[in-house]
């Protein structure tokens, strides 16, 4: 079975983050299928069409490493009923310039989490919308708004709750064969 490279993007830039904690757990259960890589968005600069014939050296390291990855797993917090301004911002740098949008054809899936009862739903739909725009085939099930309490993913990215942890798992095996279908679809030498 083919093995597929699989690039993360966090959307909170704080270290101690519960996305980062999520995006670990994430990484751990995956199927064997899967490998992983972090793609960091925060030392990007903000995106202007400025920069569009000369691309900043981390714009253009963050745009490659995008267009290296077979997908993209979006691991992000809700900011005010939206995505972080840092994610959108990372979103830009690799959607452009017009006719170099390395979103295109690439396989995503987004799932978050928030202390709040209904975790990142409105944030994800944003998201959602933006991927729609860039031509990025999105895994729409199982939708994944993960409510954090204290304690649920340890530092490690151990999950202590055991229908947490096998609906994470269930969650990372979808997105392996949903990768599976969009390449048998879409060919990427199609």
């Amino acid at each position: 079975m083919t093995t597929f490279k699989v690039g993360y993007l966090i959307g909170s830039l704080a270290k101690g983050s519960i996305n980062r904690k999520l995006a670990t757990a994430l990484t751990l259960v995956a199927p064997e299928h899967l490998t992983f890589t972090e793609i960091p968005i925060k030392d990007l600069p903000l995106y202007s069409y400025d920069y569009d014939a000369d691309y900043p050296p981390t714009a253009k390291a963050f745009k490659d490493a995008i267009a290296s990855v077979d997908a993209v797993l979006f691991v992000t917090p809700e900011y005010n009923r939206s995505i972080p301004g840092a994610l959108k911002n990372a979103i830009d740098w690799a959607s452009r310039p017009y006719g170099k949008n390395s979103f295109t054809r690439k396989p995503s899936a987004v799932i978050g989490t928030s202390p709040g009862a209904i975790g990142t739903a409105v944030g994800q739909q944003h998201l959602r919308s933006v991927l729609g725009f860039c031509n990025s085939p999105q895994m729409n099930a199982p939708e994944a708004y993960i409510q954090f309490t204290p304690g649920l993913i340890t530092d490690e990215g151990e999950v202590t709750n055991e229908s947490t942890a096998e609906f994470l798992k269930n969650y990372m095996a979808e997105f392996h064969q949903f990768i599976v279908r969009v390449y048998t679809a879409l060919p990427r030498d199609a």
